[in-house]
């Protein structure tokens, strides 16, 4: 059962994000990949505003996220693609339907 998750927001730089839209998306394949992440989600909350929303089951399986090919492939693109850094927030699940 998701008890645990990540709330991370980022902004595009201006004209970057189709680029920020579609590299989220490619992200999906990595994500489907990792055993521990139960649920991820991709959002676009705003005009240049994105996030992602992901669970686990426990906390390690949140760190294994965290430290995984997502996160790497995002921080190598930070600069290029986002406007501020992203904002990455960790979350406990107090209902789930």
């Amino acid at each position: 059962m998701e008890k645990l998750a990540l709330l991370v927001r980022l902004e595009a730089r201006p004209g970057k994000e189709k680029e920020l839209e579609e590299f989220i998306k490619s992200a999906l394949a990595l994500a489907q990949s990792e055993p521990e992440t139960i649920r991820w989600y991709a959002l676009q909350p705003g005009p240049s505003i994105y996030g992602i929303f992901d669970t686990f089951a426990a906390e390690d399986g949140r760190q294994a996220h965290l430290g995984g090919p997502i996160a790497r492939a995002l921080m190598e693109k930070a600069d290029e693609l986002l406007s501020v850094p992203p904002r990455i927030e960790a979350v406990t699940l107090l209902a789930v339907k």
